[in-house]
């Protein structure tokens, strides 16, 4: 496995994996690499001829409060994994790198970056957006992996890939959990233990909502209102929002019917998490 660091040399190996005959795969990451990401790794593996993850802490999706700078990083356990898990090859530039000085230009996706997180996190979707733009016209890729507990980071691609012409298909893996439910998660590591214990009523409070729609429930209120009451009992828990919307194209929904998102951002001191799930109703 090679960790590159330029443009210029991972379009070089790319091209010369394509005179191959060879597909690519390509899992974007903000590194610290934890059993979520390796999912998405594996799905890449098994359906393309190479893979490529990007390990990159992108500066453009961090609003002024937020955690840039102390975002967790390590490179030397991150590229141990990586190889373990069947990379061919690590690209981690440094942002001057990605980012020239002077640099003006964004891609910022209409509608959808307005709800959810991008209420509360202005500007966090044009910086994802402009990066994986930049990283899907780097690298060329046939297929991308994204994880779907940022269900809408994966709406917010798989839009500007339909709207922009890019020929690479998006796929969307499964949420990979703790054994106790908790989603997995870079940030799970700034959780004291109180924080960490608290933090479980995030999947409880949505496998809940799961099995109330399983039993026939189609009102979305009472299930709003089950799942913020779950959360408002827990002190350590400082809800961001909770909605229900259709899953495919992040709209609102009146009732619960064909197939919905139930998302949730939560804050356990200084760290927030979000997760969700999707129901096929």
């Amino acid at each position: 496995m090679r960790i590159i660091g330029s443009i210029s040399d991972i379009r070089a190996i790319v091209r010369a994996q394509k005179k191959l005959g060879k597909t690519i795969g390509l899992v974007p990451t903000m590194g610290y690499l934890h059993k979520g990401h390796i999912s998405l790794v594996e799905a890449s593996v098994r359906e393309n001829d190479y893979t490529i993850i990007s390990i990159f802490v992108n500066p453009t999706q961090f609003g002024p409060n937020e955690d840039y700078v102390k975002y967790p990083r390590n490179m030397q356990k991150d590229s141990q994994l990586a190889e373990e898990a069947g990379v061919d090859v690590v690209f981690a530039p440094e942002a001057k790198e990605i980012y020239l000085d002077g640099f003006k230009t964004y891609v910022n996706v209409e509608g959808i970056t307005k709800i959810l997180c991008g209420k509360t996190r202005p500007g966090h979707f044009k910086g994802v957006a402009t990066i994986v733009n930049k990283l899907f016209n780097i690298i060329e890729p046939d297929k991308a992996y994204f994880g779907q507990k940022d269900a809408q980071q994966v709406a917010v691609i798989k839009r500007m890939a339909a709207d922009l012409n890019i020929n690479i298909e998006i796929v969307a893996c499964p949420i990979v959990r703790e054994h106790d439910g908790l989603a997995m998660s870079s940030r799970n590591t700034y959780l004291s233990p109180d924080e960490r214990k608290a933090a479980l009523v995030l999947s409880r409070s949505l496998f809940e909502a799961g099995e109330m729609i399983g039993s026939g429930e189609r009102r979305k209120g009472i299930i709003l209102a089950q799942i913020l009451k779950n959360l408002n009992c827990e002190k350590l828990a400082n809800i961001e929002y909770v909605d229900i919307l259709n899953a495919d194209t992040m709209g609102e929904i009146k009732k619960i019917e064909g197939k919905v998102l139930i998302a949730l951002a939560v804050k356990f001191g200084t760290t927030r998490l979000i997760d969700n799930i999707i129901l096929e109703v």
